[in-house]
């Protein structure tokens, strides 16, 4: 007879970084908030949340964040500008977000890295298994990748993270996974962990993206867990130790992402993410893939 294990209905999502990258665009405006076509990128993520059943939502935030918290919330004087000149399109669009979910927020104080922000979630999420959702990661909704996860934790128990190929030569980039096939396609066991290692030295080309389905078994971990690699707590330490001993909160599984993914994080496929948003939606895609068509035919 099959295990049964918790459902899982909270989300996490850390929100408390500073957006350099992004500068100056985000000197006064959180890089959460920045706008994939005209949803800003941080409903896309908790959009994601709550098509895998998570409908209590957790951000950990940080200073001039609460741009984030006023787009969740309800805005009654703009609702009722819409009620009057009878539109209700955009009434729709702006209520959307503020009906979501169940919102919630911490802030981490210190930035000390994903793993003390994962783990200012712990007296909120208590002892249940939850996810963590990146918000630089933006997953296409026509790849369920987090139900996924959901699924296999329900089945496997433990904790389970999302793995994309990625080239060699880039793994130094992120935190890279030792892996054992399950016989299931897209499903691995994951024996190690470490954190951006040398090409020479990474165990294989499975990169962690930024979705997580842990045990709260985590948290006790993260506790005891030093500062790491650039001075910070990780994550990715974290689940080295649950996946080296299953005893401690049981084992680690990946999911091999073959889908749509956008960086968000990155400028260059931020932009790459608008355009393909763009080029697929059907009130804009038409007339700006003409408009693309023509400018690229322009500029070769």
């Amino acid at each position: 007879m099959t295990e049964s294990h918790p459902t899982i209905t909270k989300a996490v999502i850390p929100a408390a970084g500073l957006g350099t990258r992004f500068l100056p665009a985000t000197k006064a405006t959180p890089k959460e908030m920045l706008p994939v076509v005209d949803k800003p990128a941080i409903q896309y993520v908790v959009e994601e949340a709550v098509a895998a059943g998570l409908s209590d939502v957790l951000m950990v935030t940080g200073r001039n964040k609460r741009p984030l918290e006023d787009h969740f919330d309800r805005n009654y004087e703009l609702e009722e500008v819409l009620v009057r000149k009878g539109d209700q399109g955009r009434l729709a669009k702006v209520q959307e977000s503020s009906d979501l979910a169940t919102m919630h927020y911490v802030r981490q104080g210190d930035p000390r890295g994903l793993g003390h922000a994962v783990l200012c979630a712990a007296p909120h999420v208590g002892n249940e298994p939850f996810a963590v959702l990146l918000g630089d990661d933006l997953i296409d909704a026509r790849d369920p990748l987090l139900q996924r996860m959901v699924d296999i934790q329900a089945r496997e128990g433990g904790s389970v993270i999302a793995l994309m190929e990625v080239d060699p030569a880039q793994i130094n980039m992120y935190g890279c996974a030792a892996v054992d096939p399950t016989g299931e396609g897209d499903v691995v066991k994951v024996t190690g962990l470490v954190e951006k290692p040398e090409p020479a030295d990474a165990p294989s080309n499975l990169a962690i993206i930024g979705r997580y389905v842990l045990d709260p078994a985590v948290f006790d971990v993260l506790r005891k867990t030093e500062p790491g690699r650039g001075g910070e707590i990780q994550l990715t330490d974290a689940l080295q130790q649950l996946a080296a001993d299953e005893k401690i909160g049981g084992p680690v599984h990946g999911v091999v992402f073959k889908g749509r993914r956008y960086d968000t994080g990155d400028r260059g496929d931020y932009l790459r993410a608008i355009v393909r948003l763009a080029c697929e939606r059907e009130d804009l895609g038409p007339d700006f893939r003409a408009w693309l068509r023509s400018y690229v035919t322009e500029e070769m």
